[in-house]
């Protein structure tokens, strides 16, 4: 069977004094890192834990992640990572609804757990603290980890292949979180794929940025690492210096980042005064990405290739940093394994140029959502998930991302693609960020709203921003209203909820106070 957790065993035999991460600064060898999973494997299977319990995380980055994570896989429990962004009621809303029986969690979220812990049904006993101070009412992580042996636990029941090993919740764009469940048999091919594409060896050195509770920085970028076994860089958070140091310092040889950090990276890092010859490619994925910025690095020498997926289809398209240049702007072609097309509301597939909804088939995809089979049933027809993501493909079979489907709004019996506007803003040289949204309108049904982050020292008017537009778009698409923001609102991935702009919009329209705290 596959069994995720069996991958640290084996390079534990292979190579028992590689170094398998370095956290901050720290390295562990892959021999260390097996010890401790079986250490915590003979914990948790000693406080009740077992085959399909599920054990919520709540952590920064660390090496205790990973264990948590092959532990949990080699017993047959589930992980349910969580986003450490949420709000105490989202986190209990999570905890309850996923059923989880331990929750593990740092010293830093103690005050956020001990608010919701009476309205959660776990014993003390199954609070375990990684770091100090320890509550009186949790466990100390590493302290109880040293008292439990090294040896492989053994289980009564096999584990993997369509066995759940994760619970990944996503509130997506639309504000309703939902658990997708992740098997062994998903996390495999989602790290074949992603081996075939980054080209891995066991020499390969590769800094998690994002953080692990989302299926980019645990599927995308360490997993694939270790399965091949690399080494990953760890750390609690980077900063965009500290990106570059780390890269040099530890001769980094796949960089994949956030859109919005390689931005922040141009325009607070001088890149000619680092020694980024160790990287041999680059990649960035789960938002949406300026054509702008991946000009601007292409003219320094760096080509950016961009990634394609979502949590309930792991990748869907790569672009090879071979055809990066040359195909700017795509999301690439689909993966080896698995299944993509773009289709029409019939559900055929459309040619060349024409826009449809990518739907998905394969082992990559998810079991579907947890305690959710009507949720399941709307994603998934005859094996094909459908995706909400609008795109288009060229002669050649390139993907090229048009809008999610619900972010589409008809205006005057026109469909405008709100990724199209945002496009031709990002073209200008003072906007940072930009969010655009079809609001009601009497005479027209919906109109658009732009919402606009300015650069650090620029203006800007309402009238520069619909001057600029004009002739670079068709008049129905220009959008009828414009608001400058601070911030725009994003989920964990980078993804704008762009309900939330619609709130803030109807919030101004009847004059009252929004989620910002404005009274409009």
């Amino acid at each position: 069977m596959i069994n995720i957790g069996e991958w640290i065993k084996k390079w534990s035999l292979l190579q028992p004094h590689k170094h398998a991460l370095v956290f901050e600064d720290r390295p562990f060898t892959y021999q260390e890192v097996n010890q401790r999973t079986h250490q915590l494997c003979h914990l948790l299977l000693e406080s009740g834990i077992t085959k399909g319990d599920r054990v919520a995380v709540l952590l920064h980055n660390c090496h205790q992640y990973l264990e948590i994570f092959f532990a949990l896989s080699k017993i047959g429990a589930i992980l349910v990572p969580l986003n450490w962004r949420l709000a105490s009621p989202e986190l209990e809303f999570i905890l309850r609804d996923s059923g989880s029986r331990c929750l593990i969690f740092e010293p830093e979220f103690e005050s956020v757990v001990a608010s919701i812990r009476s309205d959660l049904t776990l014993s003390n006993g199954n609070y375990l603290v990684v770091g100090r101070p320890c509550p009186d009412w949790a466990t100390d992580y590493d302290k109880a980890l040293q008292e439990n042996s090294f040896d492989e636990p053994s289980l009564q029941d096999p584990v993997g292949d369509e066995d759940p090993h994760i619970i990944m919740y996503t509130s997506g764009t639309t504000g309703v979180p939902k658990g997708a469940v992740l098997s062994h048999r998903k996390t495999f091919f989602n790290v074949l794929n992603a081996d075939i594409v980054y080209n891995l060896t066991s020499k390969d050195i590769m800094m998690v940025s994002r953080p692990m509770f989302h299926s980019g920085g645990l599927l995308v970028e360490a997993m694939p690492v270790l399965y091949k076994g690399g080494t990953l860089i760890l750390k609690k958070r980077f900063r965009p210096l500290e990106i570059l140091e780390t890269v040099e310092r530890h001769r980094v040889t796949i960089l994949e980042l956030a859109a919005t950090v390689y931005q922040f990276i141009l325009q607070q890092c001088d890149l000619d005064r680092h020694d980024l010859s160790s990287v041999r490619c680059y990649f960035t994925g789960g938002e949406r990405i300026s054509v702008t910025m991946l000009r601007e690095y292409d003219k320094k020498g760096i080509v950016i290739s961009q990634i394609f997926g979502q949590t309930e289809a792991s990748t869907i398209a790569f672009l090879s940093p071979e055809n990066a240049s040359r195909k700017i702007g795509s999301v690439g072609l689909p993966v080896f394994h698995g299944e993509v097309k773009i289709v029409d509301k019939a559900g055929k597939e459309v040619g060349p140029g024409e826009v449809g909804e990518i739907i998905v088939k394969g082992p990559t995809l998810m079991n579907g959502y947890w305690n959710r089979p009507d949720l399941t049933a709307e994603t998934i027809h005859n094996g094909w998930l459908y995706t909400g993501d609008l795109a288009k493909q060229d002669e050649e079979g390139y993907f090229y991302i048009v809008d999610r489907e619900r972010d589409m709004y008809i205006s005057g019996g026109e469909n405008v693609y709100p990724a199209e506007i945002e496009k031709a803003l990002f073209s200008h040289t003072k906007v940072f960020d930009v969010g655009v949204v079809g609001v009601p309108d009497e005479k027209w049904g919906e109109v658009g709203k732009a919402y606009l982050v300015i650069k650090q020292g620029e203006t800007m008017t309402e009238g520069d921003v619909l001057k600029f537009l004009q002739g670079k778009l068709g008049k129905y698409k220009i959008p009828k209203y414009v608001e400058f923001i601070e911030e725009l609102p994003k989920t964990a991935s980078g993804k704008i909820q762009k309900f939330m702009l619609k709130e803030w919009h109807m919030n101004r329209v009847r004059g009252v106070k929004d989620p910002r705290g404005q009274v409009t």
